[in-house]
């Protein structure tokens, strides 16, 4: 029938990578928040972050989120460091208040 489960997967189905995606961008987003004004290279993210950042799924995960945050103007990429932008750092501040 249409409206069975072929692959016997749970009610929520399969894991978004969409979602995994935004955490691991919520996720570096707080850790480069934290180690600022430290400027930290991709590699070395990755390598915090990770239990095994030679992985390169792992390493391809941060990457693609410091690309994204990059992006949406919250992250800055210059020189090989990614850097919390004035927004993200201006926002990092609302959220302690």
């Amino acid at each position: 029938m249409a409206d069975e489960n072929p692959r016997d997967c749970d009610e929520r189905g399969p894991s978004i990578p969409s979602d995994q995606d935004a955490q691991a961008e919520q996720v570096v987003l707080m850790f480069l928040l934290d180690e600022h004004p430290s400027q930290l290279t991709i590699p070395e993210v990755s390598r915090a972050l990770n239990a095994v950042p030679d992985s390169f799924p792992a390493f391809d995960a941060v990457e693609r989120a410091i690309r994204e945050l990059d992006g949406a103007g919250l992250l800055h990429c210059r020189d090989g460091f990614a850097i919390p932008s004035r927004a993200a750092l201006y926002a990092a501040r609302l959220w302690d208040a």
